[in-house]
């Protein structure tokens, strides 16, 4: 998808991007935040996501119906989501019915009324969601792990909130939030479709002129511990996840943490798939990764196994992180980058997830990179580079969550020894 890209800022500071895109039926836009769970204090945890929900619940003139209706009655889109540290308004609807979308967008994210009696509902909707996740083994163990990596800090909290912390919240605790995390300076309009950029801005001017530029609180440091959490539970299967401190979107090296994810766990041809399921069957899934926040990361690997394979497992996975340290070679490498520059290049082709690129871009590096610096920046990573990192990062401290029969998990201080050993 070729980019036709146009940055404006309103004049309360309030950031614009536009993606022109004169061939599609739709425009997707919305507002996202440079503000997500790791903002919270303590008390706070879940409040973001739980503003995420409210700003669907009614404003000063529309209903909580009325909201949906008006979206639903042109055949339109509306949702919402929350990170760690950004969240997101969005709506998608035909070019002709923009600023039905535009307006919406503008009246929840500005003019919530946090009612009493909806937030008192809304308690017990997040709650139940909250619940909801506790019965998925994959989802405890991912929670387990970030507790694991960052403990008794935001960046290892669970996105949802505590429920304790859900139940005492009041509609002024809310809007407080919002009104001390939401600044002009965090926030960017991003819309994608067949729409004049200048037009665009004149009707943001108008619309989102209730948000203005002030000091706002920052986010609390990742730091990084490592260490483990096995949970025994009676499940058919174990969810084990292996990770380790990885890069922050500013770092560079994340392109080459992310080569040497995709060698190792990125597809059907990774090294893993094949060794771990194709060869052994020891798993159903296994893949691995490189997340990236503001100041760190995490470069982690994902397999769900049975419990008399997972015995077996451990040596083996451990076996070919060792070996990634001196034995890639280049065809491996150039696949992993041809994979990487597709996956990238296909992603900015669905009109959504193109406008939250462009937004997050715009948050992290202050403007949307070219699709053809981030290709340059991905072929210039060389064998050695990867072969580098990986003996540098897999010396490091690990952080392991094992959930589900795992009578057969290797002790934490053997892992610790098999990798440096």
């Amino acid at each position: 998808m070729k980019q036709k890209i146009n940055v404006s800022r309103l004049s309360n500071g309030i950031r614009i991007v536009t993606d022109f895109q004169p061939d599609m039926a739709s425009v997707t836009l919305g507002l996202w935040v440079g503000v997500g769970s790791r903002f919270e204090k303590k008390n706070e945890s879940g409040i973001s996501h739980f503003l995420e929900h409210m700003a669907f619940k009614g404003t000063t003139t529309r209903s909580a119906l009325q909201i949906a209706k008006e979206i639903e009655q042109v055949g339109g889109y509306i949702n919402a989501y929350t990170g760690q540290d950004v969240t997101a308004y969005y709506a998608r609807m035909l070019k002709k019915d923009m600023d039905i979308g535009l307006n919406i967008i503008a009246d929840i994210t500005q003019h919530a009324t946090m009612d009493e009696k909806e937030l008192n509902t809304e308690k017990g909707v997040i709650i139940q969601e909250i619940n909801m996740y506790k019965d998925q083994p994959h989802y405890v163990a991912e929670t387990n792990f970030s507790q694991t990596a960052f403990p008794n800090q935001p960046m290892g909290r669970d996105i949802a909130g505590d429920p304790n912390v859900i139940r005492a919240m009041t509609p002024q605790k809310m809007l407080n939030y919002v009104h001390s995390h939401y600044a002009t300076d965090r926030i960017i309009i991003s819309a994608v479709g067949p729409l004049n950029h200048d037009a665009f801005c004149k009707k943001c001017e108008r619309l989102f002129g209730d948000f203005q530029l002030h000091k706002t609180p920052l986010a609390e440091p990742a730091i990084y511990r490592g260490g483990y959490k096995y949970v025994q539970k009676p499940h058919e299967q174990v969810n084990l996840i292996v990770g380790f401190k990885g890069e922050s979107y500013t770092s560079p090296n994340l392109w080459t943490a992310r080569l040497l994810a995709s060698i190792l766990g990125g597809g059907m041809t990774s090294r893993l798939f094949q060794e771990i399921r194709e060869k052994r069957g020891l798993v159903y899934t296994i893949h691995a990764y490189a997340s990236a926040e503001t100041d760190t990361g995490i470069w982690g690997i994902y397999a769900g196994t049975g419990e008399k394979e997972l015995k077996v497992l451990m040596p083996v996975l451990l076996d070919e992180l060792k070996k990634a340290t001196h034995k890639i070679s280049p065809e491996e490498l150039k696949q992993a980058q041809t994979r990487l520059e597709a996956a990238f290049l296909m992603r900015g082709e669905d009109i959504t997830q193109h406008a939250d690129m462009n937004a997050i871009e715009i948050l992290r590096y202050g403007k949307v990179r070219s699709q053809a610096s981030l290709v340059k920046a991905i072929r210039a990573v060389t064998l050695k580079d990867v072969q580098k990192y990986a003996t540098k990062i897999f010396a490091t401290t690990p952080t392991i969550s094992c959930l589900g029969p795992i009578r057969q998990m290797m002790p934490y201080d053997d892992v610790v020894k098999t990798l440096k050993g």
